[in-house]
């Protein structure tokens, strides 16, 4: 088997990539930078340009699936000209691979699955999200999501599944929200925002990169929530980090207006509650092996606190 990804350098794509080797599944890949471009046995780099609709389009060869994980982050200044680029960044990219896919026999293809967010459901603390809800949130994030969703959309187009994993709070101290969050409880500086009772719908990158390729595997059809079975509040899960971490919570908690002056609008993201429901890939069949926040978060921060020890035994 053989699967394209794009956005593979990324936090998620990285952790898919490293999935795809254990089982022996190669990969293809696209990246816009040419420097980070490979061709070994099982890791192929092809050179793309969204902005302009350039694709390499050798990057289809062998290839039996794709993964979408292409856009630019969402944790940047929501200026006007970074909203543009947050939002195009993710339609180019869908609209180039499905120009180069309506030029190609596709028969090969039995699986389009494309990242999508949580951030596409309204800000809620008492509603219980499923991929059924109509209504989008009425922010810039509710308003990307939306139209990136109606451009995956458009690949039904083609024979074959085409499946939305709509993406949680990712926990990684390799990148994401996470290590933002750790760094101020190491340094004793820590503290929930605003009223901490916002929902953070989370999941840890290894089940992540799992249900990515449990849907190709499957073909799966439709919308999922890339989200563990347990969400939390805010206030529980920077406790959560206090208690791995061993360090005391003391400061009050971080008000929205002092965000607002720091982050401006994109502080909405610290602040936004989103209780969102994991069943529907569940009853498919995908098996979680981290369901619960405490024994995640021990997971990624042990590991990464065991890595920077036997680096500074090493180095040091």
């Amino acid at each position: 088997m053989r699967i394209l990804i794009t956005g593979a350098t990324g936090l998620i794509g990285s952790a898919i990539v490293q999935k795809c080797r254990e089982n022996n599944i190669d990969v293809n890949y696209l990246s816009t930078q040419k420097q980070k471009l490979t061709q070994e046995n099982d890791l192929k780099g092809f050179y793309w340009n969204p902005r302009k609709g350039e694709i390499d389009m050798a990057c289809f060869d062998g290839v039996s699936a794709v993964i979408n994980l292409a856009g630019s982050s969402i944790s940047q200044r929501w200026t006007r000209s970074n909203k543009k680029k947050i939002l195009n960044s993710r339609i180019d990219s869908l609209r180039t691979l499905r120009s180069a896919l309506e030029k190609i026999n596709t028969e090969e293809i039995t699986s389009f699955v494309s990242a999508s967010a949580i951030g596409i459901y309204p800000h809620s603390f008492d509603h219980y999200y499923t991929e059924d809800e109509k209504d989008v949130d009425d922010s810039f994030l509710g308003e990307v999501v939306a139209k990136w969703e109606r451009e995956i959309q458009e690949f039904s187009q083609f024979s074959f599944s085409v499946a939305t994993l709509r993406v949680g709070l990712v926990l990684s101290m390799e990148g994401g929200a996470l290590p933002s969050l750790v760094r101020p409880v190491k340094a004793y500086v820590g503290a929930a925002f605003g009223s901490g009772e916002q929902w953070q719908s989370w999941i840890h990158i290894d089940d992540l990169a799992r249900q990515f390729l449990f849907i190709v595997e499957h073909s799966l059809d439709g919308i999922f929530n890339g989200v563990a079975p347990n969400p939390v509040t805010n206030n529980r899960l920077v406790k959560e980090i206090a208690e791995i971490l061993n360090r005391p919570l003391f400061l009050p908690n971080i008000p929205r207006g002092l965000m607002q002056l720091i982050l401006g609008e994109m502080s909405l993201l610290l602040f936004v509650s989103q209780r969102v429901s994991s069943k529907k890939i569940e009853e498919e069949g995908f098996e979680f092996y981290f369901k619960n926040i405490c024994s995640a978060l021990q997971n990624v921060i042990q590991t990464e606190e065991e890595e920077s020890d036997m680096y500074h035994k090493e180095f040091v």
